[in-house]
């Protein structure tokens, strides 16, 4: 039990609500600020019942706007990408930050952190304290994705460009286009998609390694309803910032970006059709709600299939399942059923 102010707990990622951890801390240190930052770490978030705060800004960036008593929680794959990780936070931050490691069952004090703090954490939950020290993190041309493990996907906000040969990625900014260095073997289309999304700032951009969520979606079913189509053109990631409550389906463009909405839409219960090239990567499990429709191109890349589609969203609400027929009798065989949830 911790005295005193609460602290917040800034917690990243989906595993530290999907495997417990959140819950046993709070059981431990009492009630505290809960503040979630990425993607999939607000779809856990939501299931596991928890009240929270959603940031959708990395953790370095929830913290800069702190004040107070305040810690990272995390689970890496590995003890060594979780202390990864809070080396890459610490490193962008003046202050240092208390870092939680359940994967290691570590509490790291970070570049001269809240020792107090720290002790006190290692304490109530029985983890060891390890002061560490992050070097300050330049805005480089190259950059470095560390804690990776062979064969696991790679990606730059939210596409997939390759899966790792090796536990370290190293990519350079190349006039706006992101180039690979060594320890990825590049999938040509990725990088092609990343980069019609338009220049790349490399030093600011999301990079990861791995599945971005292990546990499926606890799935909701609700009624087919009238509303506004949202379009996410190989943006998942941006998914809780362009949805509503007035949304009534999703149209995803792009292997990925179909799979990562299809796991965050069946938590919400809103239908998905997606538009794939064939080739997901298997960023999350390949689950959907109640509604959805998975189209292959056949006739052309998903990008153009796509964009077609997209005109065709109305600037008005309309009803999901009519809208849906209509691109199916519309786009004739250019494209056939993946997957078929009506």
């Amino acid at each position: 039990m911790i005295s005193g102010d609460r602290p917040v707990m800034v917690v990243h990622g989906p595993e530290p609500f999907d495997r417990g951890d959140v819950g046993r801390l709070l059981d431990a240190l009492g009630p505290c600020r809960v503040l979630v930052s990425g993607v999939m770490g607000r779809t856990a978030a939501e299931e596991s019942g928890v009240a929270c705060e959603y940031c959708g800004v990395p953790p370095s960036m929830v913290f800069a706007h702190l004040t107070g008593p305040a810690f990272l929680l995390n689970r890496g794959k590995t003890p060594e990408s979780g202390m990864v990780f809070g080396e890459i936070v610490a490193g962008r931050l003046k202050g240092g930050p208390v870092h939680v490691e359940c994967s290691s069952e570590t509490v790291f004090c970070w570049n001269g952190g809240d020792q107090v703090l720290a002790g006190d954490l290692a304490r109530a939950l029985g983890y060891d304290r390890v002061t560490a020290t992050a070097a300050a993190r330049p805005r480089e041309a190259v950059r470095t994705i560390r804690g990776c493990l062979p064969g696991e996907p790679v990606c730059v906000n939210g596409i997939v460009i390759g899966r790792a040969t090796a536990a370290e990625v190293l990519l350079r900014d190349a006039g706006g286009e992101v180039e690979v260095v060594s320890g990825l073997d590049v999938k040509p289309h990725g990088l092609e998609k990343l980069h019609r999304t338009g220049r790349i700032d490399l030093a600011a951009a999301w990079c990861k390694s791995g599945h971005i969520r292990q546990k499926a979606p606890a799935q909701v079913t609700v009624p087919g309803k009238s509303g506004r189509v949202v379009l996410l053109d190989h943006c998942a990631h941006r998914f809780y910032d362009l949805v509503t409550p007035a949304t009534c389906g999703v149209l995803a463009i792009g292997d990925d970006t179909t799979t990562v909405a299809g796991h965050i839409a069946g938590h919400l219960g809103i239908p998905v059709l997606g538009v794939t090239d064939g080739d997901p990567d298997g960023v999350v499990g390949g689950t959907f709600p109640p509604g959805s429709l998975v189209l292959e191109a056949i006739a052309g890349r998903d990008d153009e299939i796509g964009l077609t589609i997209a005109g065709m969203i109305p600037d008005r609400e309309t009803d999901w399942s009519c809208w849906v027929e209509n691109v199916l009798e519309t786009m004739g065989n250019s494209v056939r059923p993946a997957l078929d949830l009506r």
